[in-house]
């Protein structure tokens, strides 16, 4: 196959002369000349087809076949092409590597045009904008976010506007500060919203070490925080943005301007399911950076997969609305304690009338009425959507009986938030009614195999589908007829799409043949006519037939635009049936698993009786419950013990139970009081960011880093081996000053995990810390973890027991457990120095006592040096006993210095 070279492109053939391009070629250069960035899918007969580097580049990521089609300055044009029936699957595996397609349709009559087809671009699919059942994942949201960023003198204000086209949430947010902050800042956010697309200036550059995300160029002008603020009062029709809590705005408003403009520009049409703002504030949720929404493994685990994380744990949701919610809950837990403890209310009085069974069973039948409206809004909702929207909404009045059966009238729950979803869950009569009335029970695929509408609907469509569907009685009333009158016995009368309608004889019986049969075709044994009454019939049924097409077509528009009055009432509907399943699903799962309701109060504490880790308690068949208590007097707990003994396990759960009395579930434990939280920070684990050419002490020291600086008193912090990626005593120094840190200055609710023996001192000096421990017993050569967690610190860590679980080889056992033993014995003759961990008398970070710390670490660190190269100089196997007894006695001098 000939190969268009590189330097022959379509920017270069549009500067062709138009004499070497075909006026259909013409036409498509035009349109990809306006979506320059985009594959261009362009409609010909029952394919889209791609030129071009469009061509190679989805030919590449398709796997489908390259060919060539014309020529454009002396070369080959590459192009390929797909089905248009198969549009969705191969649009599906696009959006998915990242890429946005421009959908290019024949919009004009192929047989009245005098030269191409009128084409037009009617939709555009990018990674943020879809709304496509087939192309959007079930259970999450894919949003699109824009940034806009002012800087005066020095100060960068970010304003970021994010919209979920398939549900219509839209959201604003707005934070200052110097750059560096700022961009921190904004990572933070991204990280929270996970936006699939992410729109920017051309000049914007704070997005371009953002992985993962396809990162969208805008004009610069398209920011502007005047026209974004009119843009927003026209699209949500108000005079005033302030009940939407967005007065004082700026760069936020050019972030939507620009947000909204180019979401209108790929659908082709306005948003008017996009009616509502939501203004977003630092201090509404509480506070996950991506190192803990991973340590976690809320909706990921570590490893990158679906399961087993919480998220996988909890969605018992029969709707995929609810599973949005759910995993929406799980991220953004509020820190008002209300919000919680409404939830908590809700769950308990599904659980006390035994509703949740029969609440699932009916929410089974519900669609995703969410997204089907959005469809509707959009005009893109197909057939099937409409039929599965008509039967949700015919189970609101049994899922309406169940609700007020939990808060029963006079139970004082009429105010509550089952009340407020039963509110929510009226039936909209006339939406409903106009569903039923329209279209059929099952009905087609497609608008345009028909069969859409109902029988009774339109008397017009039903005339013309009579016409059509009559047909086959027609042909035989005829037959019979014409054999009577002819005499022809075998006469027939059929149909076939070529020919049409016919009267077939055979060849002995012609001569029978009226003479009103005009003969159609001649066949090898038989002439197959036609009259004027069955020529009459064929004209009346063939168009009836495409007549009753465009009837369905035309009434499915009106239908469509009959629909649109009920978008707000069907989003209302979705969001309390979203809360509904998700309240279900938690009151599911805690009845099943012995969960218990959290108390939320205003006091600083933490305090699990029995609590469990949510996922790993059904992952082994028994789990040891442990509690945790922190208080005001009482903040940082030290825990030693052995590997695998459960620190971390045990660490994450108190995490888990923290965030999920927030999120507004019960949790696994006996009893739970927590006080107010901010911030939940996690430093456990680490690996190297060779992209990001940080190492894994690097990585360690940046996550510690972001914990110093932004935990506060209500923060609960989890630290779990800080310091280990460096020398014994650089670690063991920053341990303990950071340890110190937290105590002193973020008094925060800490659980610091260690190997660091030494820090088990801090709590003799700093009575806010306390030590605690995972123990372990050894049998024979072996270790047992007993995962219980118990006061006071560890006696020993058991490296070697678990080196030898692991599989080292048992010589390399034994050299340890020799070495192990001499480093043993020169330690308890090493004389101590003094308490290097004891409360300072002064400022804890005065510059003296630094030094004071220092020298004795300096100097320990030296003897402690010489005294080991001394040792790996011996070969006791080359010493005469005089000279043994001699090394020895130099040993224990440089020991005694």
């Amino acid at each position: 196959m000939t190969t268009v070279p590189k330097e022959i492109n379509a920017a270069a053939a549009k500067k062709n002369s138009a004499e070497k391009l075909t006026p259909m070629m013409q036409q498509y250069m035009g349109i990809k000349e306006n979506h320059p960035t985009m594959l261009v899918f362009y409609r010909m007969g029952d394919f889209y087809e791609l030129f071009f580097e469009d061509a190679e580049k989805a030919a590449r990521l398709l796997g489908i076949t390259l060919t060539a089609r014309g020529v454009a300055s002396g070369n080959p044009i590459k192009m390929c092409g797909v089905p248009f029936h198969s549009l969705d699957g191969y649009l599906a595996k696009l959006v998915k590597l990242g890429e946005s397609v421009a959908i290019c349709e024949q919009i004009g009559d192929p047989a009245t045009s005098k030269g191409p087809v009128e084409r037009k671009v009617m939709r555009v699919v990018t990674p943020g904008t879809l709304t496509d059942a087939d192309l959007l994942p079930e259970k999450a949201e894919r949003p699109l976010l824009a940034m806009c960023s002012i800087t005066q003198r020095k100060t960068v204000t970010t304003g970021l506007a994010w919209l979920s086209l398939a549900s219509g949430a839209l959201k604003l947010m707005e934070f200052s500060g110097d750059s560096a902050t700022v961009a921190a800042r904004l990572q933070q956010e991204l990280e929270r919203i996970v936006p699939a697309e992410i729109l920017s200036g051309d000049n914007g550059n704070l997005f371009d070490d953002y992985a993962g995300t396809h990162i969208n160029r805008v004009p610069d002008w398209h920011f502007d925080v005047v026209g974004g603020h009119k843009a927003l009062l026209d699209q949500l029709g108000v005079a005033t943005l302030t009940g939407f809590g967005a007065d004082g705005l700026g760069a936020a408003f050019g972030a939507a301007g620009a947000l909204l403009r180019y979401a209108q520009s790929t659908q082709g049409r306005g948003l008017q399911h996009v009616r509502s703002l939501t203004t977003e504030t630092e201090s509404e949720f509480i506070g996950l950076d991506a190192a803990t929404r991973r340590n976690l493994e809320l909706t990921e685990t570590i490893r990158g997969q679906e399961s087993p994380t919480l998220f996988s744990l909890l969605d018992h949701c029969r709707t995929a609305m609810g599973s949005r919610m759910l995993r929406h809950w799980l991220h953004h837990a509020r820190r008002d304690q209300n919000v919680a403890r409404a939830r908590h209310e809700a769950i308990a009085a599904l659980a006390q009338s035994e509703a949740a069974g029969p609440l699932a069973a009916t929410l089974a039948q519900v669609p995703d009425i969410e997204r089907i409206t959005t469809r509707i809004a959009l005009l893109s909702a197909r057939p099937r959507d409409l039929a599965a929207l008509r039967d949700g909404l015919l189970q609101l009045p049994a899922l309406r009986g169940d609700v007020v059966r939990c808060y029963g009238p006079g139970q004082g729950g009429e105010s509550g938030l089952l009340a407020a979803i039963h509110a929510a869950l009226a039936t909209p009569t006339a939406c409903l009614d106009l569903l039923v009335r329209a279209v059929a029970q099952e009905p087609a695929a497609m608008v345009r195999d028909g069969g859409v509408f109902a029988t009774g609907f339109d008397a017009e469509l039903d005339e013309l589908r009579a016409l059509s569907e009559n047909a086959g009685q027609f042909l035989l009333d005829l037959e019979t007829r014409e054999r009577a009158r002819t005499g022809i016995a075998n006469l027939r009368v059929e149909y076939n799409k070529v020919h049409g309608f016919y009267i077939e004889v055979t060849h002995g019986q012609t001569d029978k043949v009226p003479d009103d049969y005009r003969r159609r075709q001649t066949l090898k044994n038989a002439e197959r006519y036609i009259t004027p009454e069955l020529k009459v019939f064929e004209d009346k049924a063939l168009s009836a037939q495409d007549k009753a097409l465009v009837r369905e077509k035309l009434l499915y528009d009106l239908l469509l635009a009959e629909l649109a009055p009920h978008i707000g009432t069907l989003q209302t509907i979705s969001q309390g049936l979203a809360q509904l399943d998700t309240l279900n699903a938690l009151t599911e799962h805690a009845q099943q698993h012995n969960w218990a309701a959290p108390q939320l109060v205003d006091e600083p504490c933490i305090n699990i009786v029995e609590g469990r880790h949510p996922v790993v308690e059904k992952q082994i068949e028994r789990f040891i419950a442990n509690d945790c208590r922190l208080v005001n007097e009482r903040r940082l707990l030290l825990i030693t013990g052995p590997n695998m003994g459960g620190k971390s396990t045990f660490m994450r759960q108190v995490a888990l139970i923290t965030l999920l009395a927030y999120v507004g579930s019960y949790v696994p434990a006996a009893s739970a009081t927590i006080g107010p939280i901010d911030r939940i920070f996690t430093r456990i684990g680490a690996t190297d960011d060779l992209a990001g050419g940080r190492s894994t002490f690097m990585v360690e020291m940046t996550e510690s880093a972001a914990i110093l600086n932004g935990a506060t008193e209500h923060s609960l912090v989890l630290m779990d081996e800080v310091g280990r990626g460096t020398s014994t005593f650089d670690g063991l120094a920053l341990a303990w000053a950071i340890a110190r840190h937290l105590i002193d200055t973020s008094r925060s609710f800490t659980l610091f995990a260690t190997h660091y023996f030494e820090l088990t001192q801090l709590p003799d000096s700093h009575p806010s810390a306390a030590n605690v421990h995972l123990s372990a017993v050894e049998h024979k050569d072996s270790i047992v973890f007993l995962h219980a967690v118990q006061a006071g610190p560890a006696s020993q860590s058991y490296g070697l027991q678990v080196a030898q679980l692991a599989g080292v080889p048992q010589p390399v056992i034994k050299a340890a457990r020799k070495h192990l033993a001499r480093l043993e014995a020169q330690a308890l003759d090493a004389t101590p120095q003094r308490d290097l961990f004891a409360a300072p008398a002064a400022d804890p970070y005065a510059q003296e006592e630094d030094e004071a710390a220092a020298a004795p670490l300096a100097a320990l660190n030296e003897a402690q040096q010489a005294l080991l190269d001394a040792i790996a100089d011996l070969d006791p196997d080359a010493l005469t006993p005089r000279d043994a007894l001699e090394q020895l006695y130099q040993l224990k001098r440089l020991a005694a210095a």
